[in-house]
Parts: C-alpha cells; structure tokens; sequence
C-alpha cells in the first residue's frame, strides 16, 4: 500500500472515530467533561412552544441524576420503591426500554434520590451511589460484573448530602472521591473492582466534584476539588502531584464544589457558588500551579460552566443572572438576569441555558455581545427541582426532570 493511501485510510478512520464520540455523550458533561456537544447542523431558533417532542419515558424514580448516550443506549439513574433503591435505566434511542439493574441503597438524606449520571466505557457502565457504591454493569445487558462499597472502603468521610460525583474512567481505572483517610481519591481497577492506589497525603472530604482528565508534560493528571482543595494527581501512580487552597475558602472547607473544573492550553478553571470562579496556571511538568485571577461573580452553584472561544459563560447564583468572563483577564464581559441560576451546555454556536426556578430552557448565541434569548420552552413532565444537566445526542437534546425523561428533536429541518 503506498503512502498516500495509507494516509488517507488513517485520516477516514480517525473522522470515523470522531464523529461517531462527538454524537455520543457518554458521561456527564460529555465526550470531554467540558459541556461541548462537536455536533452541527442544529437549529438555531426554536419554534414557538419549542422543539418536538419525540419521546417522554417515566418511572425512573426521584433523582438528579444527568444522562449518559452511547452507541445507541441512553442511561440515567433514579432511586425507586419503599426500601429506596438505586436504579440505572437503559433505553434505546427511541425511547423503547431495554433493561434496568440495581446498584444499592440510594441517598434517603436531605434532597433524597440518585445523584450520579453514569459513566460508559466501552462495554461497560459505571456508578456510584450517593451512599457510595460503585458498580460496574454490562452496557447491553445490565448484567452486574463488579461492585465495591467505596465509602466502607476507604472510610468516607459524612458529607450533608451524600456523595454525587460521575465518575471517571480513564486507561485501565475507575476514579472515584471516596473522601477517606489517605483516601481522599482512589482508583480501581475498571475490570475488577481491585484497589490500584489511594491519594496517601490527600484526606479532604468528597466535594461533589466529578474529577477531568489533563495531559500536561507527558503526564496524565487527575483534576478535581475536594472539601478544602483544587488538587492535581498522577493518573498512573496516584501521587499528588499539588494541592491548592483556594484564598477564598478562607481556611474553612466547603463541602459543596460540584462543578467539574475545565482545562485549557495549560489553565484550570474553577468555579462554584461557595468559591466564585479562579484560574490557576499549570507548570510546563504537570507538577505546581499559581493563581492567575479571581472573579468571585461568576459563582454557578452545580450547574457548570462553557468556554467558547475565548469566553466562560455561566450563572451567577448571588443575583440570579447569567455571565460571560474573559478567559484570559477573568474580566466579566457582561452579566444578564433571566429567571434563575441553572445549568449551562453548548453546541453549534449555541448555549442551552436550563434554569432551574421555572423549568425554562433557554437557546442563546454564544457571544460577548450579550445574553439574547431567541427561543425558549418549558420542561413539560416530571416534578421536583430541576437539577439534571441536558445532554445532546445525534441532534437530540435530553433532559432529565425528577420521574421523566425527554427527547426533543433540535435538528435542522
């Protein structure tokens, strides 16, 4: 085979394999963790009441849990019946139901019901229980090949609402925050269940942070936050690499930091409600950061943030308005009021904005020029508050809402 050709088949392989990871969104936040959809040919205005409805399953039980879509399969999780269990649920595409396994207790505690969106690699689905189970399940068949008591385990620390990370599967581990004694993240292994290292020196409490990926002087890093820390850990060997308080913690820990940092051309970025947002500089090794900039505006309670060319969009919690921050300065650029705080993903030049007072999904261009709302409608099932994150699949946007469901078709027609 010549050159050329050789050439040419690995560039078609390589698109095969992109476009097919960039229709799925098979963990929470997506492909990347970074709520970006690489899907295009989507509409960018809605039609009045909002895009159609294809399909609307109920019965999953109470919950907060986001969706996952892989190969054809769409799962969440919900906490069902009297003696409180946790459910994942798999369905089709279409909406036709294909199997449901147990996974343990769920969360009775304050704003009970599931929490973890799981996490699919390959074959296999991964999740852990507010209580802290973490099981492994055949991805077609929801056949149970491992399960670990990860809080029992490695001696988790009691956080007010249970543990609620998604977590994060990477080479040949299963990372998860345990917040235990030496302990504060651990890795198994993904095929087993088998303890491959703990985090000796790192004993913060979970945060509800579901741990990114970063690969930074030939190293892969573990980024995520803690109780009292942003921290940085060798994916290989579970070495903390650095840990990082951040100022505005002023020496006291929050236990609620459940945004998933996002890294960019050698920055991580954090943001939360107890924290406002920070920037820190990753070292050419991986191995120390520094603070750039603070902006304690920018203060998303658990609803994530989106970079977009050079821009971080997001709500602001204190004044209930939605943002955008230069990514390089920290600068706001502009700060709008729409209804509520809620969460934010992106795809195809445009944010979708679900607020969480009213159930309102938002279809906004993301530009600095401002926070225009084209189009607009409101979550039609489903009770409770509205806390699950959408996810976009093959032009489909998901949304999650307590007991329901949704699949709504946003493809260009």
């Amino acid at each position: 085979m010549k050159k050329s050709q050789r050439a040419a088949m690995l560039m078609s392989v390589l698109l095969a394999v992109s476009v097919c990871f960039g229709d799925d969104w098979p963990q929470f936040r997506g492909p990347n963790r970074d709520g970006r959809s690489a899907e295009t040919s989507l509409m960018k205005k809605w039609p009045e009441g909002g895009p159609r409805l294809q399909w609307v399953v109920e019965g999953l039980g109470t919950g907060f849990a986001s969706i996952a879509i892989a190969d054809g399969y769409v799962y969440t999780t919900g906490m069902v019946g009297t003696d409180k269990q946790g459910v994942l649920f798999a369905y089709d595409v279409n909406g036709a139901f294909k199997w449901k396994a147990l996974y343990g207790p769920e969360w009775s505690g304050a704003h009970p019901g599931s929490r973890t969106t799981p996490t699919i690699d390959g074959d296999r689905v991964y999740v852990l229980s507010g209580q802290g189970n973490l099981g492994c399940f055949d991805a077609k068949t929801g056949e149970q090949r491992w399960q670990a008591d990860a809080a029992g385990k490695f001696g988790a620390q009691k956080t007010n609402w249970g543990l609620s990370e998604a977590v994060l599967v990477a080479d040949d581990k299963v990372v998860c925050t345990p917040g235990g004694k030496d302990a504060g993240v651990a890795a198994l292994d993904k095929m087993t269940g088998r303890i491959i290292w703990t985090s000796k020196g790192l004993s913060d409490s979970s945060a509800h942070c579901a741990p990114i990926l970063v690969e930074r002087g030939g190293r892969n890093i573990i980024v995520t936050i803690t109780a009292a820390h942003i921290v940085g850990i060798d994916l290989k060997t579970g070495e903390i690499l650095w840990q990082y308080q951040n100022k505005i913690h002023k020496d006291k820990p929050r236990h609620v930091n459940p945004n998933s940092p996002l890294y960019y051309d050698g920055a991580i970025l954090v943001a939360s409600r107890f924290v406002g947002s920070m920037m820190l500089k990753l070292s050419a090794d991986g191995r120390q950061v520094s603070e750039a900039w603070t902006n304690e505006e920018l203060d998303p309670h658990h609803g994530g943030i989106v970079l977009v060319d050079g821009h971080i969009y997001g709500a602001n919690t204190k004044r209930q308005g939605w943002m955008c921050l230069d990514w390089s300065s920290g600068k706001t650029v502009y700060e709008k009021k729409w209804l509520g705080k809620g969460s934010v993903i992106y795809a195809d030049g445009m944010l979708y904005c679900y607020e969480e007072k009213e159930g309102t999904i938002g279809l906004v261009p993301a530009s600095r020029d401002g926070f225009d709302v084209v189009s607009s409608f409101k979550v039609s099932h489903g009770d409770g508050e509205h806390w699950a994150h959408p996810a976009i699949s093959n032009g489909t946007l998901y949304v999650r809402h307590g007991d329901a469901l949704m699949a709504y078709d946003i493809k260009q027609q």
